[in-house]
């Protein structure tokens, strides 16, 4: 999916699993303007316990203010439950249909899990959009053959060979999962200034240990 073009900063944030509180703190501490910024959300809004569920107002009240939102392997897996939900929730759950599985913007392709590869973007299925893992990030040794640099979440990137809570580079291919749900960290990536936000999800510090960072990761 190609988005329109903008001005201002573009900025990403995946894996909140029920996080708003920061994502709320990260987007006011970058001083998120929706008039001006970009905003890509990139799925696993959510855990599948429904104490989480109402994260997806938060980022359903984004997109309406202009953010972009992709899917992520609980909104799929939410999608397909039986609907014996509240009114509410088949509300959310008929949005969450019309939400794209990838994003193309200024070179950089954003997507929950990562692509196939071999395959071309256009035959990529949503399953391995949203679900895939070392079959794409793992082969170290080879190059990213979808055009443009990959941004991505899914994988905690301490599972992949970063420290907890930082970025994870390499082959065009940019992890961005640093751990929320596990304790670690939540970040907000300014892709173009190589910046991040990012804040502690561990219980003894929750939403605490605040931390702005100049990465170089793009080059």
């Amino acid at each position: 999916m190609n988005s329109t073009e903008n001005t201002g900063r573009l900025l990403v944030i995946s894996d909140i699993h029920g996080h708003k509180h920061g994502l709320s703190l990260l987007l006011s501490e970058a001083a998120y303007n929706p008039r001006e910024d970009r905003l890509i959300l990139g799925g696993d809004y959510i855990n599948d316990t429904p104490d989480t569920w109402d994260t997806l107002d938060t980022i359903q009240a984004l997109v309406q203010g202009g953010a972009q939102a992709i899917l992520g392997n609980k909104e799929t897996k939410l999608m397909n439950q039986p609907k014996e939900k509240t009114k509410a929730v088949r509300a959310l759950i008929d949005w969450l249909h019309s939400l794209p599985a990838y994003i193309e913007e200024d070179g950089f392709l954003f997507v929950h899990a990562g692509f196939r590869p071999g395959v071309p973007l256009e035959d990529q299925t949503l399953k391995d959009m949203t679900e895939i893992r070392e079959e794409f990030w793992g082969e170290s040794d080879s190059v990213n053959d979808q055009p443009g640099t990959v941004i991505f979440g899914h994988t905690p990137t301490f599972r992949i060979g970063a420290s907890p809570g930082e970025l994870w580079r390499a082959n065009r291919k940019i992890g961005i999962d640093t751990g929320a749900k596990h304790g670690c960290r939540l970040t907000l990536l300014d892709v173009h200034a190589q910046m991040t936000y990012s804040c502690s999800t561990a219980a003894g510090s929750m939403y605490e240990d605040l931390r702005i960072q100049d990465l170089n990761i793009l080059k």
